[in-house]
């Protein structure tokens, strides 16, 4: 007499552990272009982020993959801050970018009624 193993409780636990790998694992958000960033021997990691925002060489700004204008960053990431308030917000400009430009994305981010805004850059 041969008897089988029932494989089906197993398959469930499989599952509700992929289901719940799934909703705890946090998502690396990308800026959408490559940013050659300066370094900083002080530069640590913000677990906290919700807003990426990239400048790149050419003075372009870049938010959610998209190209997006000056004017109209302040309504973007006051949208975005209404999704995740405990969340910050972090500047990757290129080393080679007008700092005129970095300066007045910090203006606009600051006007949308967000207080804690980081620079990125490259640890040493």
């Amino acid at each position: 007499m041969e008897q089988d193993i029932d494989m089906t409780p197993m398959l469930d636990i499989v599952f509700i552990m992929l289901i719940f790998f799934i909703v705890t694992t946090s998502f690396v958000k990308e800026p959408g272009i490559k940013v050659d960033k300066p370094q900083a021997s002080t530069a640590k990691a913000d677990k906290k982020v919700n807003i990426i925002i990239a400048i790149n060489k050419a003075g372009e700004i870049w938010i959610d993959k998209q190209p997006i204008d000056i004017r109209e960053l302040r309504t973007k990431v006051e949208k975005l801050h209404a999704d995740s308030p405990e969340g910050s917000v972090i500047i990757d400009a290129d080393k080679h970018a007008e700092t005129g430009i970095l300066v007045s994305v910090m203006d606009q981010v600051k006007l949308a009624g967000i207080s804690k805004i980081s620079i990125g850059a490259h640890r040493d």
